[in-house]
C-alpha cells in the first residue's frame, strides 16, 4: 500500500491492514484509488525514517512486469506487482492501415504533388511508434512509482539473450560465467521462448524439457542454436540419435513445421531487443540509479527460489540477489487503452462520413475511460458496478467491469472514483508453485485496487 506524507512526499509502503486503521482513525485520506495510495494528515517525511524501495523491470513485447520490493542484504521482499500490457500491436495495425490508404491515394488520378524525398531522414535513435510506445509507457510507470514510493534503485533486464554466446554455439552467458553456475541459462531461456515452453514433437507442456539436437550430434549435427529444440523425456529417449526425417517420417506436416520453426526468428524478442538500449537510456535520464542484468541470470535466480514463471516474478528476480522471502498474491494488470481519438467522424467502407461524434468528450461530468462506481437500487441492473465508463450524450452510460459490460446505467447512479489516465485496471492472482514458497501474509496479499 503506497503512502504519502502530508506534503505529498512518498513514505515506505505499509500493510493494507495498517492503511485501513489509518483511514478509519481519520489520520489519512485516499489520495488515489488505483493503484491505491493514501496520504497521511499528521506526518511529514522529515519526521519519519524512510528506508526506501527498489523497482525491478522485466521488459516484454506484449507485457512488461514491474515489481516494487525492499532489499536487506540481498534478501528481497516483494511489496507490489504490476503487469503492464502494451498496445504496440494495435499501433502497428493502425499505422499499416494508414499506409494502405496513402498508397491508394498515390495511385489515383489526383492533382499533381511534387515528390517528397528530402524530408524523410529519421533522427538518431529513432524508433518505430509501436516500439517507442513500449519505452514511453514503461518509463512513465517508473516515474509514477517514484512519486508514490521512495524508489532508491531500478533493476532492468537489458539483454534477454547473450547473442555473442548464442552465436558461439556454446551454452554460456559471458566471459565471466563461462565455467560458472550460470552456464547454459542463456541458451535454455532462448529455446523456451522460441518453442513456447512445449515439447516440439508431442506438444507436452508443464513437464521437464530437455535440449535436443534436431540433426543428431553423433551424425554431424552442430551445436548451434538453430539446430537445438526442446523435447520431453519420452520423446528425447525415443528419438535418441535417429535423424529427425526418419523419426517424423509418419508426420510430414510436423517435420516441416519443426524445420521451419528452427530457422524462424523471434519477432517478439527482436522487438524487445530493439528497445532495451532505448529503455535503459530513458531510465538513466530519470536520475535514478539503474543496474542491468540478463534474462539468463533472472531465470537462474528463479530456479534457486522456486518461483513460477511470470512477468512480475521475473521483475522481482532481476539482478543479483540471495533469496526472496515473499511476494504479493495479487497482480495489478495495467492495460494501455489510450485516450481516445481526435477524429470526430466515422466513415463507411467507401470513405464517406456516416456518423459525427460530439465535439466535447465530457457528458454530465464524466468522460469515457473514467473509473466509476454505480449503485443501482432496483431493476434488472440492480447492484454495484465498478469499472470503466463509456459515456453517451443521452446520459445512459455503459460500464465495463471485470465480469463484462453493463449497458444503460443512468448517470445519476454513477459516482466518479478516478479520472481517465489512458489505462484500464484489473487484478489477477499471482502465478505460484504452492509447495515451493511460504504462504502470503494475512489478508491475502497487498491491495491492488480491487477492480
Amino acid at each position: 500500500m503506497f503512502v504519502l506524507d502530508r506534503h505529498g512526499h512518498p513514505l515506505d509502503p505499509c500493510h493494507p491492514a495498517r492503511a485501513r486503521r489509518l483511514l478509519a482513525a481519520g489520520r489519512a485520506v485516499v489520495h488515489r484509488h488505483t493503484p491505491f495510495v493514501i496520504r497521511l494528515k499528521d506526518r511529514s517525511a522529515a519526521d519519519s525514517t524512510v528506508a526506501g524501495v527498489q523497482v525491478g523491470i522485466d521488459p516484454g513485447s506484449k507485457h512488461t512486469g514491474l515489481a516494487v520490493f525492499t532489499d536487506h542484504g540481498g534478501s528481497r521482499t516483494g511489496r507490489y506487482a504490476i503487469q503492464l500490457d502494451h498496445r504496440g500491436a494495435a499501433i502497428r495495425d493502425k499505422l499499416s492501415a494508414r499506409a494502405a490508404l496513402r498508397r491508394g491515394r498515390r495511385s489515383r488520378n489526383l492533382r499533381h504533388r511534387a515528390p517528397r524525398f528530402l524530408n524523410r531522414t529519421k533522427p538518431q535513435g529513432w524508433l518505430a511508434p509501436s516500439l517507442r510506445h513500449r519505452v514511453d509507457t514503461t518509463v512513465s510507470w517508473v516515474v509514477r512509482l517514484a512519486r508514490w514510493a521512495p524508489v532508491r534503485a531500478v533493476h532492468v533486464e537489458r539483454v534477454a539473450f547473450d547473442t555473442h554466446a548464442l552465436s558461439a554455439g556454446k551454452p554460456l552467458q559471458g566471459v565471466e560465467y563461462q565455467q560458472g553456475t550460470l552456464a547454459g541459462y542463456e541458451v535454455r531461456e532462448y529455446l523456451l521462448t522460441k518453442w513456447g515452453r512445449a515439447c516440439a514433437y508431442c506438444g507436452a507442456t508443464g513437464v521437464p524439457l530437455n535440449l535436443d539436437h534436431i540433426h543428431p550430434h553423433s551424425q554431424g549435427g552442430s551445436g548451434r542454436i538453430s539446430n537445438l529444440t526442446l523435447a520431453c523425456i519420452g520423446c528425447n529417449q525415443a528419438k535418441n540419435a535417429t535423424p529427425v526425417e526418419e523419426f517424423l517420417r509418419a508426420k510430414p506436416a510436423l517435420l516441416a513445421k519443426i524445420l521451419k520453426q528452427a530457422k524462424a526468428p523471434l519477432r517478439d524478442a527482436a522487438a524487445v531487443n530493439a528497445t532495451r538500449w532505448a529503455l535503459w537510456r530513458a531510465l538513466e535520464a530519470t536520475g535514478l540509479p539503474v543496474s542491468t542484468a540478463s534474462g539468463g541470470r533472472t531465470k537462474w535466480n528463479r530456479s534457486r527460489t522456486g518461483a513460477a514463471k511470470s512477468h512480475t516474478l521475473d521483475a522481482l528476480h532481476v539482478g543479483h540477489l540471495e533469496t526472496v522471502t515473499t511476494w504479493p498474491s495479487a497482480v495489478l494488470v495495467v492495460k494501455a487503452t489510450g485516450r481516445g481519438t481526435y477524429a470526430r467522424t466515422r466513415t463507411d467502407r467507401y470513405g464517406f462520413p456516416r456518423l459525427r461524434l460530439p465535439r466535447t468528450k465530457r457528458v454530465k461530468g464524466f468522460a469515457t475511460g473514467d473509473l466509476v462506481r454505480a449503485v443501482v437500487a432496483s431493476g434488472k441492473k440492480a447492484g454495484v458496478h465498478l469499472g470503466r465508463v463509456a459515456v453517451r450524450s443521452t446520459g445512459s452510460f455503459n460500464i465495463t467491469t471485470r465480469h463484462g459490460t453493463v449497458q444503460g446505467i443512468g448517470h445519476r447512479h454513477v459516482h466518479l472514483l478516478q479520472r481517465a489516465d489512458g489505462y484500464g485496471y484489473t487484478t489477477h492472482p499471482e502465478t505460484r508453485h504452492h509447495a515451493a514458497f511460504p504462504p502470503p501474509p494475512e489478508g491475502g496479499g497487498l491491495h491492488t485496487g480491487g477492480i
